[in-house]
C-alpha cells in the first residue's frame, strides 16, 4: 500500500493510529462489562466509581491517539470530535452508575443512568462515521467498501435500539405502569395466536437483556472494523505477515 519509505512523521501517527484503534477495539466491550457490572452487579463493587471512569475514560484515550493522525482534514477531524464530545459525557456520567446501584431509587440518578445508555449508544454510533473517515483516506478500495457496508447497518441498528429505549424511558417518566399498559393493549388488539403472545410478553419481561443482546451485533461489527483497519495498517507499514 506505501510504495515508498514512509517519514517520521507519518511513522509516528500511523503507529498512533494503530495503537488508537487497538485501545478502541478492547476498550469497547471492557466499557460494556464494566458499566453493566457497576449498576447491577458486585464485582467492582468495594472499588467504587473508578472501573466505570477508568473504562469510559479509555475509550477517550483511543480517540485522542487517532487523533494525531491527518490532522489537516476537517472532515475527519469534525468525525473525530463529534465522537469525542460523546465519550467526554460518558466519562463524566460514568461515576452515576455506581451511585445509582447504591440508591436505585433516587430519581436523578436514574435519569443521568438512562442517558448514559443512550449517550453510550450514541458513541457507538458515531464511531462508525469515523471508520468511515478513516478508511476512505486508506488506499484499500475492498475495506472501504466493507466498511461502508457494515457501518450502514451498524447505524440501522442503532438508531432503531435508540429511538426504542427513548421512547421506553420517556413512557416509564410519564406513568411508570405505561409500558406495561401499551403491552397489554398490543396483546389485546394482537391477531397472533397465543404461542405468539406468550413471546410477546416474554419480551416485555426480558426487554432489557434483549436490548443488550441487540446491542452486541453492532458492537462486533464494530470490533472487527476495528481490527481489520488496524492490521491493514500495519501490513501497509512493516509488510503483510509470512
Amino acid at each position: 500500500m506505501i510504495e515508498s519509505p514512509p517519514s517520521p512523521e507519518l511513522l509516528s501517527s500511523l503507529g498512533r493510529l494503530a495503537r488508537g484503534l487497538s485501545v478502541l477495539f478492547w476498550g469497547l466491550p471492557t466499557a460494556l462489562v464494566v458499566c453493566v457490572q457497576s449498576a447491577k452487579g458486585d464485582w467492582f463493587r468495594p472499588l467504587g466509581i473508578i472501573p466505570p471512569l477508568l473504562a469510559t475514560g479509555l475509550l477517550v484515550y483511543g480517540l485522542a491517539l487517532l487523533s494525531h493522525f491527518q490532522q489537516q482534514e476537517r472532515v475527519w477531524r469534525m468525525a473525530l470530535d463529534r465522537a469525542s464530545v460523546v465519550a467526554l459525557i460518558n466519562v463524566g456520567t460514568a461515576p452515576f452508575l455506581y451511585w445509582w446501584s447504591r440508591i436505585p431509587s433516587n430519581v436523578f440518578f436514574t435519569l443521568v443512568v438512562q442517558g448514559l445508555m443512550l449517550s453510550g449508544i450514541l458513541f457507538l454510533l458515531l464511531i462508525n462515521p469515523v471508520l468511515v473517515r478513516l478508511t476512505a483516506m486508506l488506499p484499500d478500495e475492498t475495506l472501504r467498501l466493507e466498511t461502508r457496508f457494515f457501518t450502514m447497518l451498524n447505524r440501522y441498528i442503532l438508531v432503531g435500539i435508540f429511538g426504542v429505549m427513548t421512547v421506553y424511558f420517556t413512557m416509564i417518566h410519564i406513568e411508570a405502569g405505561l409500558p406495561d399498559r401499551f403491552m397489554g393493549w398490543l396483546l389485546k388488539i394482537s391477531p397472533l395466536p397465543p404461542r405468539a403472545n406468550a413471546l410477546v410478553y416474554f419480551v416485555d419481561q426480558a426487554k432489557l437483556w434483549i436490548a443488550l443482546f441487540f446491542v452486541l451485533l453492532p458492537l462486533a461489527m464494530t470490533m472487527a472494523l476495528l481490527w481489520k483497519i488496524k492490521e491493514i495498517i500495519l501490513a501497509s507499514v512493516f509488510g503483510p505477515e509470512n
